[in-house]
């Protein structure tokens, strides 16, 4: 199994839409061994148990086909980072909370778009071909080989944008934005 993780602050909008987004876009590219993949998410404040932000809800089921009813949100504990091959955060703030909850997951903890710049350095020829678990550890080790080589434009262009409380706008760009920085990890994935 290969697990991934994905952190926001209350776990009820960027979070689980990275879950469902990224859930999905490996079953189109994988099918059957998409079950190889356990993708969970949680919230530096989680709001426990609390189900997906009504906007959020509303956008993966109207622009991306995706029913989120089921999703109840979590509170992140250093448990779920020690267990993650990959955590995914929103911003660098939580990537900072996470790393402090388990330091020991620095080099397999990225935000959702510092992890998408570094994956595309990564040449696809150097990833295994015996399958996607294999592949997707060894583009984590790459990506995490890629820091400090690959730089953002500024700091904040590896954060997302919290869209709570926001118009219904900024769910659906939030969630077009998640979607479109986890294509390419999820390519080199599936091969």
């Amino acid at each position: 199994m290969f697990r991934v993780l994905f952190v926001c602050t209350g776990n009820i909008c960027r979070s689980p839409m990275g879950e469902l987004l990224l859930r999905d876009g490996l079953n189109d590219r994988l099918g059957d061994d998409s079950s190889d993949f356990v993708v969970a998410s949680a919230g530096t404040f989680g709001l426990a148990d609390h189900p997906l932000e009504e906007l959020a809800s509303r956008t993966l089921l109207e622009h991306h086909n995706i029913v989120g009813d089921t999703f109840r949100a979590k509170k992140l504990e250093a448990f779920m980072v020690d267990g993650a091959d990959l955590v995914l955060t929103a911003t660098r703030e939580h990537r900072a909370a996470a790393v402090t909850l388990s330091p020991k997951a620095v080099r397999r903890t990225f935000t959702i778009r510092e992890f998408d710049r570094l994956s595309a350095a990564v040449d696809p020829a150097t990833l295994p071909e015996t399958g996607p678990i294999e592949r997707a550890r060894a583009l984590v080790a790459a990506a995490a080989s890629q820091r400090g080589l690959v730089r953002a434009d500024k700091p904040s262009d590896d954060d997302i944008i919290d869209p709570y409380r926001g118009p219904l706008d900024g769910f659906v760009d939030c969630a077009v934005l998640i979607k479109s920085t986890l294509q390419g990890p999820m390519d080199l994935i599936a091969g």
